[in-house]
């Protein structure tokens, strides 16, 4: 964890795993004048640390990110109640991700492309209290909407960990036949032709 702390204006926590990614976004945000970088972190773990520490008004983080994705952050910080704005920046306009993120309380989701005079703008209305979503990200979200349930989805993340049947009814307290079923209605709905099938097209259209 590191990064400059600052004054005045929009205090503002970086995470992104991607070094070159983040001194960038830290520099180009640090010019405008009502906003500061004071902290960046490079997975989950140090972004929640950095909030924590520095108390700022918007986490700006990345999705794929070691020890803790973007909206794992999102969703802690949420449910501890912390008045700190997350701003999800992210190279996949996918779908499911931008359902997940609406539910840990995000306020904005832009894409990491977008100008940077963009992101800054997002900023200032995320924190006024307003949602901000770009426009390719809310089409990907009408276009394909998520079908499956939360129990599937459950599901389909431990065999995208590599867990049997066997070891998903174990920590599940389910049957094996109980599993077996609930993955077939996944398969269905991702018309796939397997388990491992379904989990991959799951996790790229950001269902889970």
């Amino acid at each position: 964890m590191g990064g400059e702390v600052g004054g005045g204006g929009i205090r503002v926590v970086l995470a992104e795993d991607q070094t070159m990614v983040v001194e960038a976004f830290a520099e180009l945000l640090n010019l405008q004048p009502d906003i500061t970088v004071c902290a960046t972190a490079k997975n989950g773990v140090d972004a929640l640390a950095a909030v924590a520490e520095h108390d700022p008004d918007v986490l700006v983080a990345d999705i794929e990110m070691p020890r803790g994705s973007g909206l794992d952050v999102a969703a802690e910080l949420h449910r501890r109640g912390s008045r700190t704005k997350v701003l999800i920046v992210t190279t996949f306009a996918r779908s499911g991700y931008l359902r997940r993120a609406m539910d840990a309380g995000v306020t904005g989701y832009v894409l990491k492309d977008a100008p940077i005079g963009e992101l800054a703008d997002a900023l200032r209305k995320v924190h006024a209290g307003g949602t901000v979503v770009s426009a390719e990200l809310a089409l990907a979200a009408w276009d394909h909407s998520d079908q499956l349930t939360d129990r599937e989805r459950e599901l389909l993340r431990q065999v995208a960990d590599g867990a049997t049947n066997r070891d998903i009814a174990r920590r599940l307290h389910l049957a094996e036949g109980t599993v077996r079923n609930y993955l077939s209605a996944a398969m269905a709905k991702l018309g796939a032709r397997n388990r491992t099938e379904a989990a991959k097209a799951a996790r790229e259209r950001g269902w889970i």
